[in-house]
């Protein structure tokens, strides 16, 4: 992950700061080390962020927020990787979420029927709570767990083949 490619789309620490909603935080906002971006701030953000876009829950960004504070993740990386699961995504997620999650508790799970009304959802809410939530943890430590590892090797491998690239521009520049 190139550090400039990250930063187009990392919002700036001022313009977090002066985010009316994000006031209660503005203490945490001054800690420089949410801001770095290392391969552990990086990868802890992505472990974080997307772990906290998993679960069904509201305030999912005050989670991510909080997570990468605790686990010295960058801050922004983390709280826009809650955006995964938008609108359009969330349906999709949830229902892969709850099929894991009934698949590993082995219930039967539920198919949707042709029309769908708020008494059916009301109706089986008690049996998919349960499904939707353990599918959701696994399936989001799963997925923070496999981000951090590719995170650290994708970036040790651009590091590595810079280094690379640096020694052969060296050996071209030297006269033999």
């Amino acid at each position: 992950m190139s550090r400039r490619w990250l930063q187009r789309f990392v919002p700036t620490r001022e313009k977090l700061q002066h985010a009316r909603s994000l006031r209660f935080m503005r203490h945490w906002l001054d800690d420089p080390a949410l801001w770095v971006l290392t391969r552990r701030s990086v990868a802890g953000a992505c472990t974080v962020g997307l772990f906290a876009a998993m679960l069904p829950i509201p305030f999912q960004m005050v989670l991510a927020a909080v997570g990468a504070y605790g686990f010295r993740g960058n801050l922004p990386l983390a709280v826009s990787l809650v955006w995964l699961t938008n609108p359009l995504t969330m349906p999709v997620i949830f229902y892969f979420n709850y099929r894991v999650g009934a698949w590993l508790l082995d219930y039967p799970a539920r198919e949707v029927p042709q029309h769908i009304s708020t008494a059916w959802i009301a109706d089986q809410m008690a049996h998919v709570v349960v499904p939707l939530y353990v599918g959701s943890v696994v399936v989001g430590l799963l997925l923070a767990l496999i981000s951090n590892v590719l995170v650290r090797l994708i970036w040790r491998w651009q590091i590595a083949r810079s280094w690379r690239r640096r020694a052969r521009r060296r050996q071209r520049r030297q006269p033999r």
